[in-house]
């Protein structure tokens, strides 16, 4: 037992022995590298991520009278494919009608109670006149009886006579009474009508609208483009599925892709060195090999704090200068704002510098030998540093592997 334990010990030592061995001869083996002092114009440049979008865009909308009909968020039911190209009038997408027809099936019903009310209220009404205007021909016949007993009664006692007037003028009376009623009547009736057919209008207006508003649930392009969704103000784009609000109810846009621009954000470090007309290069990650430049047109005054991180950043606007079908938009652009330029000035790549504390230095080959040589660096950028002083032009430099 005791013989293979040391066995087993003897084989771990030569295992650690050989993989200890190959990685010194690798360390061993390692090269120096041997940098460049370089001499002409030098590039501050503040180098960010952003996306492409397009300076101008046609909005592209869910119904804009929803608040109107009392519905304040709906869902997409139905969308086409983003970046696909459409033709005034196209079917863009769809809207949930779930909440909107049983709206209109409401305004159906009362509808139908006032088109009942008004029929019930006009039939009512016919029948009280026609009533009132066979009352008013019998007080007019009853009048007419009355005036040919007076002048019957003539040739009667004054008694009599005058017996006759007085009929005869209440007679009078009380048909004028009934004129006047029913011009009052009359009145109120047409009153009445007018009350209950204005409502009947208003119900039939409201019905309409949402009928109208219904049709707008199936949205169209407004113009041809490429339709490309709108994002919420979360950065999730709309789908299928999404929410609209009554408040924003932009669904997709089609952009203009003849003028674009990169939107990005620039950490708080660095954005007092970003400056309005400041030139920049221009990369696109789908494009590796095409290379544009830019000018910053906007610089936002107030930083945000990006979703999930604790930086603050400045919104920055790019314009493209150069128009080119390829680009669209949400590609991803690496942007390098050109900070600041030095003519005719030393630098040398940043793997090349050392520190010690506040003392900077680089290691000069000098006879062979590799000689610390200390130096005041200026800017960087990305990749290099000005040299103040302590270098000149194409001496070695050597810098260690670590």
């Amino acid at each position: 037992m005791n013989r293979k334990r040391l066995y087993i010990i003897g084989i771990a030592v030569i295992v650690v022995i050989v993989v200890l061995f190959f990685i010194f001869r690798k360390k061993g083996r390692q090269k120096q590298i041997e940098y460049t002092v370089k001499k002409g114009q030098f590039e501050v440049l503040v180098n960010t991520t952003g996306e492409l979008k397009a300076e101008k865009s046609e909005v592209i909308k869910a119904p804009l009278e929803l608040e109107q009909i009392g519905i304040y968020n709906v869902k997409i039911s139905d969308m086409i494919v983003e970046g696909t190209v459409v033709d005034s009038g196209d079917f863009v997408a769809a809207l949930d009608r779930t909440e909107a027809t049983d709206k209109l099936k409401t305004r159906e019903s009362d509808l139908q109670k006032i088109e009942s009310q008004y029929l019930t209220k006009k039939i009512d009404t016919s029948l009280d006149l026609r009533s009132a205007r066979d009352e008013l021909i019998n007080l007019k016949y009853a009048m007419e009886e009355k005036k040919i007993a007076l002048d019957q009664s003539k040739f009667e006692p004054p008694a009599i006579i005058r017996q006759a007037d007085i009929e005869l003028d209440k007679a009078k009376r009380a048909y004028e009474q009934a004129v006047k009623n029913y011009q009052l009547k009359f009145s109120k009736a047409q009153a009445e009508m007018s009350e209950i057919s204005a409502s009947l209008y208003q119900e039939r207006l409201k019905r309409d609208k949402l009928v109208e508003i219904l049709e707008k649930f199936v949205i169209r392009a407004p113009k041809g483009g490429m339709v490309i969704y709108m994002k919420d103000w979360n950065g999730n784009k709309r789908q299928i599925g999404s929410t609209i609000s009554a408040w924003n109810p932009t669904v997709a846009t089609l952009p203009d892709l003849s003028s674009m621009i990169s939107k990005t954000y620039i950490n708080e470090i660095d954005i007092s060195k970003v400056k309005l007309k400041q030139s920049v290069k221009i990369g696109v990650d789908a494009f590796p090999d095409k290379k544009f430049t830019g000018q910053v047109i906007n610089i936002a005054n107030i930083g945000e704090q990006l979703p999930n991180t604790d930086a603050k950043v400045f919104e920055v606007t790019i314009k493209i200068n150069e128009a080119d079908s390829i680009l669209r938009p949400a590609m991803t652009t690496n942007n390098a704002i050109i900070t600041g330029v030095y003519e005719n000035v030393l630098s040398v790549p940043l793997e090349a510098i050392h520190n010690n504390d506040s003392i900077s230095f680089v290691y000069l080959v000098t006879g062979g030998r590799k000689v610390r040589q200390i130096i005041i660096p200026g800017e960087s950028n990305e990749n290099s540093i000005i040299i103040k002083k302590g270098l000149k032009e194409t001496r070695d430099l050597k810098s260690l592997l670590k």
